[in-house]
């Protein structure tokens, strides 16, 4: 089999290397950046810092604040409008997965045009579009080495996968230091949201070898380091292993990809406004349990990386052992059910159709090892709340 890998071709990584912005940015061609970011990173001085490296470069720089926690279409022209007021030549997203979700639709969009839902999947886009850099300050998402973006429709609450190498940062700076202020509800939901990454790219039908390197690189890694950066957030060891493994789950599934918690995930995020890593978290567990039949040996490698099986245990044991370690990390990372979160009982019900259909319509339940139906999605969605 013929495996394209596709990554940024510039990724510095390290502490302090968000001062090596400007000259990033200039090595990539960008003379006028817009840094795409959100209030509380402009408020807090974070997003000025970044800009002086900028001017210390010789670029001239602009700052829009407005991006919003799980990026809709409506919040998108606020920031088109930005991008052409400065005459951007280069964005920068900065910020947790949504600011850099945006600046990916916002740089299609600025030379592309159109409406975001013509880019959905299974579409896949070349651009052209606008180069991106991006700097990530938590240490999850992994969309600073993907090429994915993923864009809420404001008319009809679904939560749009859009996919292809227009989506695919140029660059991106990899600085644990910025993630050292999360808060522990945060550092949870991300962790998480990387280790669920690494496992679903690992037991993908799109699997290959060079992401199955990167996955069990980053569970392992995540498995020794989510427990204690949870507990103590100053951890500088923990935090630097995090972030590294955060990205090296992303360059993993957007080399393979993810799989049905990602898809049953993303409709919970649009219609009960759950954060993207805590929804993979509620389903994590049950997903796994759901699945390991149908690759018992590829989640057993992933229980051994993980560290809760010996060498020595067989697949079953192994894979059993994953579903009983991912229910007890959930429940150490005090990740809520839904029901406890404080969704609706009869809302959630009543969305179960929605769901279903637009988590199979998002293409990621297919690459699953199990694939589900309609139903099984269903019974998915019923026993997590």
């Amino acid at each position: 089999m013929i495996s394209t890998v596709a990554q940024p071709s510039r990724i510095l990584i390290g502490a302090g290397a968000r001062h090596k912005a400007g000259a990033l940015v200039a090595e990539v061609g960008g003379r006028r950046p817009l840094v795409v970011t959100d209030s509380f990173l402009a408020g807090n001085g974070a997003a000025d810092e970044l800009v002086q490296t900028f001017a210390d470069a010789g670029l001239s720089a602009a700052v829009w604040s407005g991006t919003v926690p799980d990026p809709t279409t409506d919040s998108l022209a606020a920031g088109l409008a930005a991008v052409t007021a400065h005459d951007a030549d280069v964005l920068v997203g900065f910020g947790g997965g949504s600011p850099i979700d945006t600046a990916k639709a916002l740089a299609l969009l600025a030379v592309s045009g159109g409406a975001m839902a013509e880019y959905k999947a299974s579409r896949s886009n070349d651009g052209p579009a606008l180069p991106i850099v991006a700097v990530p300050t938590t240490a999850g998402t992994g969309s600073e080495v993907t090429q994915f973006t993923v864009i809420t429709d404001s008319r009809t609450d679904e939560k749009m996968l859009c996919i292809g190498p227009a989506f695919l940062p140029a660059a991106a700076i990899v600085d644990y230091e910025l993630t050292l202020t999360m808060p522990a509800r945060l550092t949870a939901d991300t962790g998480i949201d990387a280790l669920t990454h690494a496992i679903e790219a690992y037991v993908s039908r799109k699997a290959n070898r060079f992401s199955d390197g990167m996955s069990l690189t980053a569970i392992r890694t995540i498995g020794s380091a989510l427990r204690r950066v949870y507990a103590d957030g100053s951890d500088r060891q923990a935090r630097e292993a995090m972030m590294l493994a955060a990205t090296q789950a992303g360059i993993a599934f957007s080399n393979s990809s993810v799989a049905l918690v990602h898809g049953m995930s993303r409709p919970i995020g649009a219609h009960f406004h759950v954060a993207h890593g805590l929804a993979n978290a509620m389903l994590l567990p049950t997903v796994t349990r759901y699945s390991v039949p149908a690759a018992e040996a590829r989640y057993a490698d992933c229980a051994r990386a993980l560290g809760c099986a010996a060498a020595d245990d067989d697949d079953a044991t192994a894979a059993q052992a994953l579903v009983d370690e991912l229910e007890a990390l959930c429940n150490d990372l005090a990740v809520p059910t839904p029901r406890s979160y404080g969704i609706d009982e009869r809302a959630w019900r009543q969305k179960i159709p929605t769901m279903v259909e637009q988590a199979i319509a998002s293409g990621s339940p297919a690459n699953n090892p199990r694939v589900p139906t309609p139903d099984d999605v269903a019974a998915i969605y019923s026993e997590i709340y």
